[in-house]
């Protein structure tokens, strides 16, 4: 047998918690899946552990997830190689102060002419009041799903009017919440 990096010993009481923890299927499937692999890689003391393609062809994983789980287990130890890893995902393209100037122009009145805000109208506003380059009205729709507003359902319901002074006072606490 050629020579693996990262070589799985189980204790006991390892092996008896990855067991359980498979049998019982209350967990998330991917738990589950990294707990057979390391089952499958134990070498214990008979040293019976299946080769990564075995253990691929079982299980049907691919090899990276068996060579990452081995990996974790050996570098951070059992609960490190059974749990997600954070992931970093992409950054909100908007600050927070754009999203809350979004969602007071919502709950403010609607300009002449019309009868209550549409999702266009509002990505219309925020671009030309200067809040953003660009923006669509599907992300208008997530921002005041996101916050649970329902403007077309209300009748000003949030604020009353928008003036030089709520916008200080909103823009002043705001940037509070951006502090580290």
């Amino acid at each position: 047998m050629p020579y693996k990096q990262y070589r799985i010993q189980l204790t006991l009481a390892d092996r008896q918690f990855l067991e359980d923890l498979v049998s019982t299927g209350t967990h998330k499937a991917r738990q589950i899946t990294r707990a057979r692999i390391l089952l499958l890689a134990d070498e214990g003391p008979e040293g019976a552990a299946k080769t990564d393609s075995q253990i691929v062809d079982s299980l049907k994983v691919c090899r990276q997830t068996v060579a990452t789980t081995r990996a974790r287990f050996v570098k951070g130890g059992l609960i490190d190689a059974l749990n997600e890893h954070p992931r970093s995902g992409q950054p909100p393209k908007f600050k927070a102060s754009v999203l809350a100037h979004i969602i007071a122009l919502a709950c403010s009145h609607p300009p002449e002419g019309h009868a209550r805000w549409t999702l266009r109208l509002l990505a219309d506003k925020a671009v030309e009041l200067s809040l953003v380059e660009s923006i669509s009205h599907e992300t208008v729709r997530h921002v005041l799903k996101k916050n649970e507003l329902h403007p077309h359902l209300k009748q000003h319901w949030c604020i009353a009017q928008i003036t030089g002074e709520y916008l200080y006072r909103m823009e002043d606490v705001l940037s509070l919440y951006e502090l580290p």
